[in-house]
């Protein structure tokens, strides 16, 4: 990023540790020169932060990667273990469960969706799940897990995956890699915010100890207060509770009972949902819920009793608001992670919007004072970023056939964006499914959850309806039949986790 060294920015100023903070520390410090480009992190161990243990998607590895981190190094910091997807319980009916696996499901034949000649088969007798099509699904199943094969051929290359891990440990690691490459961390509290009078910009921050600190350019990573943002520069925030209507979260860590597992696990409660991500040295816990539906007691209640291992501590209360900051970036601020919105975590992306707001910051750099149309375009994207994902998190509640309490009877009925909306339709009419605009989530990501939770279209695809049937089952058994061979061949995770982020011996 050589030309960012001639840029008008000096002085970027971080307000806010934890995963967002130390995130964007971390990428500045290796892009920016320290010497042209100074980069402040203030933060204050009283404040603390919100992190409660993360279940990431496979971004991450991009993100780790660009840092030139180690992921053995990054796992053994960070009591970090494997992921292969999401096992959703209860959510289309009592009783369901489905896995949302990364990767695919199948292989793609005569340019056709392989999702088509699952249905054909099925109509044919095949009893087999979509599910049982994905390595990702089969090899969690039987608690497998190794790494990916480079060899295209393999039908190990089909593997992806992304990580659990300790979110505080996480902060710590990257504060100590920002810290390395020159970004200099300021213990306190911040009492005041100077904007400029004549255009707005904020230019100082007044310290507790009554210090000052100025900087050119301003990133909000204080969470759900948006110091900077929402209080300073009074950027107001659309919320997205009449879709999402969660709003409380309990959260508490137990220890581990039984296998070690590669997935998280998100099982549906009366009033919002339960997840458990596993980690090296305990399992982390936690129930979202809506208050209009739930007490905070009652969510407690129900959270201890559904624990896998005798609980750590007590059980702590989370409050949010689902929804964004109507922009993102306002005169010289950017806020990132809680400070520019929140998503429940139901399918891992905190970690994720975080990065984006990262990466669409570097890659819209300033390279002047005018940075109106950046400005603007880092707004249109990220906030096309967080409909993306909010649609994908509604479609979880909205495709429910559960019917036992108030509160999943108000999701199945409650009504949809419009985008959402259309999607459904078509999938329904057609079993039809497209990526737009560099969308997060795959096609086999929504096939997952609609197939997952009960949704059927209408008709199969007029192509694939004229393949005789007992070719379709061919291909079908073949495909299966590989992935548990593959899936028989993997160690299982702990074992394979052991061995991979041991110490290497240097001695010779």
């Amino acid at each position: 990023m050589n030309d960012t060294q001639n840029s008008y920015l000096s002085n970027i100023v971080i307000v806010g540790g934890g995963s967002a903070g130390w995130m964007a520390a971390a990428a500045l410090s290796s892009l920016l020169d320290p010497g042209s480009v100074k980069v402040t992190l203030i933060e204050s161990e009283e404040i603390g932060i919100v992190g409660v243990g993360e279940a990431s998607i496979p971004d991450i590895i991009n993100f780790n990667r660009m840092l030139g981190i180690s992921e053995a190094d990054f796992l053994r910091e960070t009591a970090g273990t494997f992921k292969l997807g999401i096992e959703f319980i209860d959510w289309g009916r009592l009783g369901d469960n489905y896995f949302h696996p990364f990767g695919s499901h199948g292989v793609d034949m005569n340019g056709i969706d392989f999702h088509q000649y699952w249905l054909h088969s099925q109509r044919a007798g095949n009893d087999a799940r979509l599910q049982d099509y994905s390595l990702c699904a089969v090899a969690a199943n039987e608690n497998k897990f190794m790494s990916p094969s480079t060899d295209p051929r393999s039908v190990l290359s089909h593997l992806r995956y992304a990580y659990h891990f300790d979110a505080s440990r996480y902060a710590a690691y990257l504060r100590k890699y920002a810290e390395k490459r020159g970004v200099h961390r300021l213990e306190g509290k911040i009492e005041q915010v100077k904007t400029n009078s004549e255009n707005g910009d904020i230019h100082q921050l007044v310290m507790h100890n009554g210090d000052v600190v100025e900087g050119d350019f301003f990133l909000d990573c204080s969470g759900f207060r948006s110091l900077l943002l929402g209080q300073e520069l009074g950027v107001e925030y659309q919320d997205w509770r009449h879709w999402l209507p969660c709003d409380r979260a309990q959260a508490v860590a137990c220890e581990q009972a039984g296998p070690l597992l590669p997935y998280t696990r998100a099982t549906a409660r009366s009033a919002g949902w339960q997840w458990r991500i596993p980690v090296q040295h305990r399992t982390g816990n936690g129930h979202i819920y809506s208050s209009d539906f739930l007490s905070d007691d009652e969510a407690a209640n129900t959270l201890l009793e559904n624990l896998d291992g005798a609980v750590i501590g007590s059980p702590r209360t989370i409050r949010f608001q689902t929804g964004h900051r109507d922009v993102f970036w306002s005169h010289n601020c950017v806020a990132l992670g809680l400070s520019a919105g929140f998503l429940e975590p139901l399918e891992s992306t905190s970690l994720y919007l975080i990065q984006m707001g990262i990466s669409r910051f570097i890659s819209l750099f300033p390279g002047s004072s005018n940075y109106g149309p950046v400005r603007d375009e880092y707004n249109r994207q990220m906030q096309q970023q967080f409909e993306q994902v909010r649609d994908f998190i509604i479609l979880h509640y909205a495709a429910t056939e559960r019917d036992d309490s108030e509160f999943w009877n108000y999701c199945r009925t409650m009504s949809l964006p419009d985008s959402l909306e259309r999607k459904i339709d078509l999938f329904k009419s057609a079993g039809r499914v497209f990526r737009y605009e560099e969308e997060l989530f795959s096609k086999d990501s929504w096939l997952a959850v609609m197939f997952g939770q009960n949704m059927t279209p209408q008709q199969l695809d007029p192509f694939v309806s004229s393949v005789a049937s007992e070719d379709v089952m061919r291909s079908m058994n073949s495909m299966s039949g590989a992935m548990l061979k593959a899936a028989a061949q993997m160690p299982e995770h702990a074992s394979f986790l052991k061995q991979y982020i041991a110490p290497k011996n240097t001695n010779e």
